[in-house]
This record gives structure tokens, C-alpha cells and sequence, in this order.
């Protein structure tokens, strides 16, 4: 071979070699820093956004409801795919139960502020510290395309352990895809019979999307890399899949909350998701609050939004 080509081989091999490395860095780079956690103390148990008044609201108003409640309280702990995974039980008395599944980055003391609609409605409470979160096990973040397993282990927990009946699932933003992806599963018990979705995404790919464009930081080619990552390492295929994908299948009741403020979630992909919804279905629609703190701002018609959804559930499954 002419000695010239071979040069201009290697010289076009460095390049691309170059090229597509330091991107690849990058990319898992970024998805390290949102789904990975390579730290003990990183999303544990303390409020996550301590400078944010509004934030730090909504987790003081959780610790309250906590400290009125912490005598009906006991630590329940389950073992999924090989992860020892920790959880409150609040068993106030009755055969029904919601298990609330927090979003990235929060522990179970975060969903303490979203239990009293619940509990006036005559449910016990579960809350959980998802895998690689809290005192829970795991090191990635899968985004519920594995921890929707759990969920599944947890409700089993209810059911066959405390005699639960009827289980609810409250999901707040990627915590209503993992719930979303249980009920969806084929192994899904039929004991999980409704959902309370808050700010669903169409897909993780396009919630990260808008947070990057909201920061103003250019999408590609880094965006494109972590994709590809989330794809390898958490089996999280963010692009191709998610609630928009997966929705036609549910069969059960389904609540939607969302803000027409929802930066991240965007409302007219939320209308998208609730067009291609078979299950019996409902939305309210919040005129302002930010993504995950639709409560905070409208706490009154939140949780009255739950407790009818709760009672017309009920009145169907007492005439069926």
C-alpha cells in the first residue's frame, strides 16, 4: 500500500479517534452526575435543595406530618434483584394503601409531605427510599426501567404481610414513570389497582432536553452521548421509550396532576400522553407551580383532586 495512504489512514483514524473519545467522556460524565451515585452521602436523606425556600417548605410541612403520625410508623424492608431496599410503613388501620415513589434525587422523608390526602382517605402510607437512594442499596439510577420491580416487591410486601387489599401509586415525576412501567408490567398484581401521576414526562430524554435548554447550554453533541450512556450502563433506553410509549397499555385508573407552568414536563406533551390513554382517566390542570410543586402552591385543590379521584375509584370497584 502507498505509503501516503497508510499516513492519511492513521491520520483520519487519530481524528475521529479524538473526536468521539473526549465526547464520550463527557456524556458519561453528565450521566454520572445524574444518575449515578459514586458517594454515600450523595441523594440521601436530607432535604436536597436546603436554599430554596419553597423546597425546604415542602419538606418541613413533610416533617410535620411525620411527627403527628411517627406512632403509627414501622421500618419495613424488602430485597428486589438483589438490592436491600428500606422503607416507613404508617398503618393507620385499613385494608388500603398508597406507596409513594419520589423522584431523582429524594428519600423517603421527601414523600412524607404528600401522604395526608391519603391518610384522610382511609389509606395507610408506604414511603420508600428508591434503590440507590436513602439508606436503600444500589449504585445507578435506572430511571424505573428496573426499579419498577420493586414497586411490584413492595406492594407484595402490603399485601401479603399487613393484609392490603388495594394499593395506589403516587408518583412524582420520574416516580410516575416507575409507576406507570409497574402497572404496565405483564407481573403487575392485581391488588395495584390506581395511579396519581404528577408532572409525567413524555420521556426522560425530553424533561433532561428542557432542562439543558432552560440552562441555555448548547444539546449537542454531549446530550446525544449520555443518551447512549444511560442506554449502556442503566439500561434506560430514555429515547425510545417512557410513559408516551407505554401509556396505551394501562388498563387502570389514572389521575394526572399538572401545572400549565411546567417547564420540564411540558403541558402540551402531557395532553399528548392523556390522548393516548385507554384507562379510565382524568387530569386537573393547576394554573401555576413550578414542576414537582404543584402541592405547595395549591395544596387545597391537590388534595381534594386525590380524595375524589380515591372515592369515585372506590364506588366503581364497590358496583363491579
Amino acid at each position: 500500500m502507498d505509503i501516503f495512504l497508510i499516513v492519511l489512514l492513521i491520520a483520519a483514524g487519530a481524528v475521529i479517534f479524538l473526536g468521539i473519545l473526549p465526547v464520550a467522556v463527557l456524556g458519561y460524565i453528565l450521566y454520572a452526575v445524574l444518575l449515578v451515585r459514586n458517594k454515600p452521602d450523595k441523594w440521601g436523606r436530607e432535604c436536597s435543595l436546603p436554599e430554596d425556600a419553597e423546597y425546604k417548605s415542602m419538606f418541613d410541612i413533610g416533617m410535620e406530618w411525620y411527627e403527628k403520625n411517627k406512632n403509627a410508623k414501622q421500618d419495613v424492608g424488602i430485597t428486589s434483584c438483589g438490592f436491600r431496599l428500606v422503607g416507613e410503613y404508617f398503618d393507620f388501620g385499613y385494608d388500603k394503601a398508597v406507596i409513594i415513589i419520589p423522584g431523582r434525587m429524594e428519600s423517603l422523608l421527601y414523600s412524607y409531605f404528600f401522604a395526608e390526602p391519603y391518610q384522610k382517605s382511609g389509606y395507610n402510607v408506604l414511603v420508600i427510599d428508591n434503590r440507590s437512594h436513602g439508606l436503600s442499596e444500589g449504585k445507578r439510577c435506572c430511571l424505573g426501567y428496573s426499579e419498577y420491580k420493586d414497586i411490584i416487591a413492595w406492594s407484595k410486601l402490603l399485601h401479603e404481610t399487613f393484609g392490603v387489599n388495594s394499593v395506589v401509586l403516587h408518583g412524582i415525576c420520574i416516580g410516575s414513570s416507575v409507576a406507570l412501567f409497574a402497572m404496565t408490567a405483564p407481573e403487575c398484581p392485581e391488588y395495584i389497582d390506581s395511579m396519581v401521576a404528577e408532572g409525567m414526562y413524555a420521556s426522560f430524554s425530553e424533561s433532561l432536553k428542557n432542562h439543558i435548554l432552560e440552562l441555555k447550554k448548547p444539546l449537542f453533541p454531549i446530550y446525544q452521548s449520555a443518551m447512549l450512556m444511560m442506554k449502556i450502563f442503566s439500561g434506560a433506553d430514555v429515547v425510545h421509550d417512557g410513559p408516551i410509549y407505554r401509556i396505551g397499555a394501562l388498563k387502570k385508573p389514572i389521575l394526572f396532576l399538572h401545572s400549565r407552568e411546567d417547564t420540564y414536563s411540558l403541558p402540551e406533551k402531557a395532553e399528548e400522553i392523556y390522548a393516548k390513554c385507554n384507562a379510565p382517566k382524568e387530569i386537573v390542570w393547576f394554573p401555576t407551580g413550578a414542576h414537582s410543586r404543584i402541592r405547595i402552591t395549591h395544596m387545597e385543590k391537590y388534595d381534594s383532586a386525590i380524595t375524589d379521584f380515591l372515592k369515585e375509584h372506590e364506588a366503581v370497584c364497590e358496583t363491579v
